[in-house]
């Protein structure tokens, strides 16, 4: 990339607008924070009165229907042998039948308005995780970028006047992500990926020990157990799309090789990929861009290329690292993508991987013609400018 002439003054009131127009809103996340973190205490303690109610309730209705089931065994009896009864005891047979089936049908609306209410309170409880989720990490997000921005600014100014320096304060704010990213998975793996597992067990139990209307409750249990285990495999996906622990634990080609099948058995798009090279000694950074390249790409492709076949080729050799991603999509006219820094609203998927490849010094490539598909050519160096000068 050439050198570039850097405005510091103007880049440091950039700057410090930023800070100031950050401070400003921190304080409104906060409390949307902690609002979202009230309501949810709030909402978790409803829920558990509320499910306390519908237990004692569904136990009141299991009792009422075994004394309905025995008053109705009782009024069979003086019904047959009515001649053995007075009227009085006759009479009290069938009020007492008349009053047990009317306890049990008000019990039974009661059970019902509960599960109901139960019902809902769980959609709003979700709902305020997703917030407090939400607000945390654009507080953590804010943090990162206070961090960065309330430095040194001019340390920082004197960094980008050499544009070396400002590609490696890009690769330092990417690594921060990135492991940003490998946090949060865990965190949720560790979490609600196994307390929505403990809940499927638990309703698997609820499923075998309900008697009280055994078909309507078997159905409800087996519907919330389809929901639940939907959403624990909406949570492990997001988990891999944060960050592939695979990445690390495996290496970067058994982790696309498992993520193109992954894409492949989804949507049916036949992908061939083929390897060339050695790829243990591969750095972590650029590892994570090759994941990332490929990511994009095939979601570029799921989204917009209609392709019935993929190719991915990657190859190392002493010096370089090349991906050739290329599909026999729909293509589109490259002439009207704009992908520079002045407007990244403007395929910012593209904008975002070629940033990654110049990051890293590489070089990044895209040919498409509307009905011929498209081909990605990304190479990337493996020795960065840096280490030589260190070496």
């Amino acid at each position: 990339m050439a050198n570039l002439k850097v405005d510091i003054s103007n880049l440091d009131r950039i700057i410090k607008k930023t800070v100031e127009a950050i401070n400003d809103s921190k304080s409104e996340l906060y409390d949307i924070a902690e609002g979202a973190r009230s309501e949810c205490k709030s909402l978790e303690q409803e829920l558990d009165e509320l499910k306390k109610l519908a237990q004692e309730t569904m136990e009141k209705v299991s009792f009422l229907e075994v004394e309905l089931k025995e008053s109705k065994k009782e009024l069979m009896i003086v019904s047959k042998n009515h001649d053995k009864y007075s009227e009085a005891q006759i009479k009290k047979a069938y009020e007492k039948a008349d009053r047990l089936r009317m306890d049990l049908l008000i019990k039974k609306e009661q059970e019902q308005y509960y599960i109901k209410r139960r019902n809902d309170l769980e959609i709003r409880l979700n709902e305020s995780y997703k917030t407090v989720k939400k607000a945390d990490n654009l507080i953590s997000h804010i943090g990162v970028s206070l961090g960065y921005l309330t430095g040194d600014l001019n340390d920082v100014s004197e960094q980008l006047e050499d544009i070396q320096q400002r590609q490696m304060l890009g690769i330092k704010v990417i690594k921060a992500q990135e492991e940003e990213r490998q946090r949060v998975a865990r965190d949720i793996h560790d979490g609600p990926a196994q307390s929505m597992s403990n809940i499927v067990l638990k309703a698997e139990i609820c499923e075998r020990l309900v008697e009280s209307e055994p078909d309507k409750v078997k159905s409800e249990l087996k519907l919330l157990k389809s929901v639940v285990r939907e959403t624990l495999q909406d949570i492990r996906r997001i988990i891999y799309n944060l960050r592939p622990m695979s990445l690390d634990d495996l290496g970067l080609i058994p982790t696309l090789q498992r993520y193109i099948t992954t894409y492949q058995e989804e949507s049916g798009t036949k992908v061939s990929f083929k390897t060339r090279g050695f790829f243990e000694d591969i750095k972590p950074m650029i590892s994570l861009t090759v994941f990332r390249l490929v990511q994009e790409a095939i979601n570029n492709i799921k989204k917009h290329a209609q392709a019935n076949n993929v190719t991915i080729n990657l190859e190392t050799n002493n010096k370089e690292l090349k991906l050739i991603i290329f599909d026999d999509g729909r293509g589109f006219d490259t002439s009207i993508l704009t992908i520079n820094s002045d407007n990244t609203d403007s395929g910012f998927g593209l904008f975002s991987m070629r940033e990654r490849v110049e990051l890293l010094d590489g070089k990044f490539e895209i040919q498409s013609n509307l009905g011929n598909g498209t081909r990605l050519n990304v190479f990337v160096p493996l020795i960065l400018e840096e280490e030589v000068s260190n070496g």
